[in-house]
């Protein structure tokens, strides 16, 4: 090229800029050299990329422009992070090049990934973290997290500079209290730097799995023992509920597998609580539940029968259970006064009086009622019952009976006449015979052949035992004359079949009867009221009032005649008498 070929003045009309841009996109560097026809080199970071318009070791460049017309663009496509750098623009023949020009490439971050998404499951009770990345992106990207269209503030933001020396990657982490959670919530992960304003943006959703949260039910409540209930035992979990097992009192339910228990109830319901126990993949949960069952008085501690020393406490212990609420009576048994309204019954002092039967009732008020019974054995001296005068034919074979309670059972017994003392066996005309029953002793004394001097003598029956003894004096009397008539042997009767006693508040009715054959044993000590009752016929009677009930060995005034109980059962009361009033002779038509 000679000199005549330059021209003049070669100047840029146009140069290349300092520019940013987003990795991907076109770019164009512009140069422009009007009138210059010389060789052009484009510079990258101090490397020629070519000669003139070949460009062919960097294929995404191209130098573009009317060549004749002095334009040298250098093209980028698809600008990637390699072209980040410093171009220019160089007229070899003019010596002369452009300014330096800047070409930023902006890298947006890759798709951020939250760890565990996009479902995030914990236990209920324990804090969330959250932790989310965006990666390879120039300049680092930064992240928030956003809830409900609102930042969540206090996460924790760090970044890594690559090998390249350019691109970052972001790390961010957020922490939530367990009180700051709710299953089914979406938490979004945002990441944003100038390649990408408008950010990317990933999500995850939070699933708070838990025990299984249980409620039993009972129906229907309260229900009358031996109706149907039915349980149900609804559950929600998370995971889902894999089983359900049932129990009662601690013993499984074997053939229930479901979440409901049909059954029949009975008084245990009440007391044993009917169990549900649902399971899923984190554990178990257990409820229970105690059936309102309304049920009789059932007995709990049952009172035990005493037998206790004259002047000693007797104590009886009964105690019942029964829905709702149950009351307790306690009464001896042919009385009608309530002794005690709770489970003790105490008994001061006992003396003989008090022996007998004693009932603890319980009620449940509309459902129902029940009772027990116990005997009170008061142990003291020997309590002799007979009649004072007895009768006997002349010639005869003749009887005397003595009747004796006695608790401990007597230790000894003796018939005693003149200078005779006879316990047992044979001594000449006399015999003596002992017989247990369930009500006492009947010690007999049996004399062959009455003669005269049998009515003169006077009997003694004596019975000891540990606590002391008792003593009657009985006479025989010659037995003869109007069985009517005033000195007849009478008898008073309670009994049970025969509904001869009734009982109100103020007096006592018993009916008198009168023997039909005084020689019969029965019409003279007998053995039991009901044979005297089987001697009876109800012609032969006349009801009498009485100030109060009838006790063994008690003395009863009727018209100036002494009556004395010889014979006292549960529900039946024998005494004897040796005169008879005038208004019951009239009675008996004599």
């Amino acid at each position: 090229m000679n000199q005549a070929e330059l021209p003049v003045a070669a100047m840029f009309s146009q140069q290349p800029q300092d520019l940013v841009v987003v990795a991907g996109q076109l770019v164009t560097l512009p140069c422009s050299i009007p009138g210059y026809n010389g060789v052009v080199l484009w510079i990258k970071n101090g490397l020629a990329l070519g000669v003139g318009r070949d460009l062919s070791g960097y294929p995404r460049y191209t130098v573009t422009g009317n060549h004749g017309s002095g334009e040298h663009h250098l093209q980028i496509q698809h600008v990637e992070l390699t072209d980040d750098a410093v171009f220019e623009c160089q007229a070899v023949q003019a010596a002369m090049r452009s300014r330096p020009a800047r070409l930023t490439v902006l890298v947006p971050p890759e798709d951020p990934v939250i760890s565990g998404g996009p479902v995030v499951s914990l236990r209920a009770g324990d804090p969330l973290n959250l932790t989310c990345h965006a990666d390879n992106a120039k300049p680092a990207a930064s992240i928030i997290w956003i809830r409900n269209g609102e930042v969540l503030n206090g996460a924790m933001y760090s970044k890594t500079l690559l090998r390249d020396g350019k691109r970052e990657s972001t790390v961010s982490t957020l922490y939530l209290s367990p009180s700051n959670i709710e299953t089914g919530q979406q938490i979004i992960c945002k990441a944003s730097n100038k390649a990408v304003p408008n950010g990317k943006e990933t999500s995850v959703t939070i699933d708070i799995q838990h025990l299984p949260l249980v409620n039993l039910s009972v129906e229907p409540q309260p229900v009358l023992e031996g109706n149907l209930v039915k349980f149900h035992c609804s559950a929600k979990a998370n995971p889902p509920v894999t089983h359900y097992r049932w129990a009662k009192g601690g013993s499984i339910i074997k053939e229930v597998s479901g979440d409901t228990y049909e059954v029949i109830v009975d008084h245990s319901f009440f007391t044993e609580p009917v169990s549900c126990e649902v399971t899923n993949p984190l554990g178990s949960t257990n409820i229970s539940r105690n059936v309102d069952v309304y049920f009789g008085p059932r007995m709990a501690a049952e009172p035990q029968s005493l037998q206790v020393d004259l002047g000693s406490d007797a104590v009886f212990n009964c105690a019942w259970t029964g829905n709702p609420s149950l009351t307790i009576v306690w009464m001896k048994r042919g009385s009608g006064v309530v002794l005690s309204n709770e489970n003790l019954l105490t008994l001061k002092s006992v003396r003989q009086e008090d022996a007998g039967k004693y009932v603890c009732r319980a009620v449940v008020p509309r459902v129902g009622a029940g009772e027990k019974e116990v005997s009170l054995t008061v142990n003291g001296p020997p309590t002799i019952s007979s009649t004072q005068t007895q009768q006997a034919l002349h010639g005869e074979k003749g009887q005397i009976k003595c009747f004796i309670r006695s608790t401990p059972p007597p230790d000894r017994i003796a018939w005693s006449w003149k200078e005779t003392v006879l316990e047992s066996g044979t001594s000449g005309r006399y015999t003596v015979e002992t017989v247990n029953t369930e009500e006492g002793v009947i010690s007999t004394l049996t004399m062959s052949n009455i003669v005269p001097a049998d009515f003169q003598t006077i009997y003694n029956c004596t019975a000891w035992n540990s606590f002391g003894s008792d003593t009657e004096i009985i006479r025989l009397k010659e037995q003869g004359g109007s069985q009517g008539s005033t000195g007849s042997t009478f008898l008073l009767f309670k009994s049970r079949g025969w509904g001869f006693l009734e009982s109100n508040q103020v007096a006592f009715y018993v009916h008198c009867c009168r023997c039909p054959n005084p020689s019969l044993p029965t019409c003279k000590q007998g053995t039991h009221g009901h044979d005297y009752a089987s001697q009876m016929h109800t012609h032969s009677c006349v009801r009498l009032s009485v100030n109060k009930s009838p006790q063994l060995n008690a003395s009863i005034s009727l018209n100036e005649c002494k009556l004395k109980v010889i014979r006292q059962w549960d529900n039946e009361t024998i005494l004897l008498g040796k005169c008879l009033p005038p208004q019951i002779t009239e009675r008996f038509g004599n």
